[in-house]
């Protein structure tokens, strides 16, 4: 079975990121688990994500590659890293790609909410044309 390589998004991942998106998914919190089992195999209105996908030199946590959509769960890291997300956010959206971010504590208490969210945000950038 040949790979779609129509899409602008498509290319070779070099063995070593492959080996750090396994081990980034080995290393994932509950939050991310829990979102996970919620955008695996096209639950989300069957928009298909992938975990851990790299993106130029970085890893989104879930990546919708048919809407161009990037979700990432946010730990306590995070909070003390704001201008670091913020280059890296402006690379993902210079590449046409929309990041959402949800706190881990928003994920484990309003799981359903983020869910829904997400879903709104595929809905909306695939009738748009914005993916």
């Amino acid at each position: 079975m040949s790979q779609d390589t129509s899409s602008p998004y498509h290319h070779q991942h070099p063995p070593q990121s492959i080996d750090r998106s396994r081990e980034l998914r080995r290393m994932s919190p509950l939050a991310e688990r829990l979102l996970w089992n919620c955008l695996r195999g096209r639950q989300c209105s069957g928009f298909k994500f992938r975990r851990q996908h790299p993106v130029g030199p970085y890893f989104a946590d879930f990546c919708c590659i048919e809407c161009a959509l990037i979700i990432e769960a946010d730990g306590d890291s995070h909070e003390a890293n704001l201008e670091r997300d913020g280059v890296r956010d402006r690379f993902l959206a210079a590449n046409g790609f929309a990041v959402l971010r949800f706190p881990n504590e928003a994920i484990l208490e309003e799981t359903e909410g983020v869910i829904e969210a997400i879903r709104a945000a595929c809905n909306y950038r695939k009738q748009t044309g914005t993916s």
